[in-house]
């Protein structure tokens, strides 16, 4: 069916402390002319409008309103951030159950009438494989359905490397691939400042770089979101901006490369799950994947982290 379009609409569905800091990340961008908050708390979802809508002097032009699953329809961006918090002492995984239940009542009016273009950005955790149930219950295209999937973490690793040799992070380069939670990995073996391989860096301008200095950012990054819950309940800042780095990625049709959820066909030697890896991401979703020549070592830590998220996927009977 004809729908006539509005350039640059992105539907948030979830007005929790993701959603509606996702939602200030994305007026304060510029990258949306129309946002529309989705809550079942009605009254929640038009406080924050209202909130958003006081700040209008301060950003660019963006016409902000509250909706049902139907105002998702025509959006370019449809941005799932509802669901139940992870609480302290919690996994990822731990929250499955919960939000699976939720998921597959909520995304089928979600897409329901979902035009033929727009792209679904799963945030909600775990969100592997909630992405995975995302797609399975919208008959959509696998690469207009994507997870947020490692972007957060591999932000994080650069911060982290960036910190520890006092440089921009923008200037250093590396991923962290496979779950977005415990098992994820960290390529070191791509990771690089300027080009220069990380550990050449290190050796000469910031004391070297040792298996217990690894060991020690490896634990930092995966540790962090237990850290931020466990000291103020949610983390919320990052992911928004995380979030908003993806929605300009698409909306700019921009060709960039995320570690972005994406469903795995073969590649990695992986079949049949949402993991995250480097994509290429443009108005139409999913390009490609960018495939790294793994070293073993790292190759074998990608299939067990996607053999943790296959293991969960098995209990939720959503595989052929």
């Amino acid at each position: 069916m004809e729908r006539r379009r509005t350039r640059g609409k992105v539907a948030v569905v979830g007005v929790g402390s993701v959603g509606a800091a996702t939602a200030f990340s994305l007026m304060g961008s510029g990258v949306t002319s129309e946002l529309v908050l989705v809550d079942i708390d009605e009254e929640k979802a038009e406080g924050e409008r209202m909130d958003l809508s006081h700040g209008a002097y301060f950003t660019p032009p963006v016409d902000i309103s509250t909706g049902g699953y139907e105002d998702c329809w025509d959006a370019d961006v449809v941005v799932v951030t509802a669901g139940t918090n992870q609480r302290p002492g919690e996994s990822r995984l731990d929250l499955l159950e919960r939000n699976a239940g939720i998921f597959e009542e909520m995304i089928p009016q979600i897409t329901e009438g979902l035009a033929d273009d727009s792209i679904l950005l799963v945030v909600t955790n775990p969100v592997d494989v909630l992405s995975y149930v995302s797609w399975a219950v919208s008959d959509l295209p696998a690469a207009r359905v994507i997870g947020s999937g490692t972007v957060l973490d591999t932000s994080r690793f650069r911060y982290v490397l960036s910190r520890e040799c006092d440089v921009d992070p923008k200037n250093v380069h590396g991923y962290v691939v496979g779950e977005h939670g415990d098992s994820e990995v960290l390529l070191w073996s791509s990771t690089n400042v300027a080009g220069v391989p990380y550990e050449t860096y290190a050796e000469s301008h910031c004391g070297g770089l040792s298996a217990t200095d690894r060991e020690a950012i490896g634990e930092e990054v995966r540790e962090a979101a237990y850290e931020i819950i466990e000291r103020k309940g949610a983390t919320n800042y990052a992911i928004a901006l995380a979030t908003t780095e993806i929605v300009e990625t698409i909306l700019r049709d921009e060709n960039s490369i995320l570690t972005v959820s994406t469903h795995l066909e073969g590649e990695y030697g992986i079949e049949d799950v949402y993991a995250s890896v480097p994509c290429v991401v443009n108005r139409d979703g999913i390009r490609n994947v960018v495939e790294h020549d793994l070293p073993e070592a790292e190759q074998e830590a990608l299939e067990a982290s996607a053999n943790v998220l296959a293991e969960n996927l098995a209990d939720l009977d959503y595989r052929e």
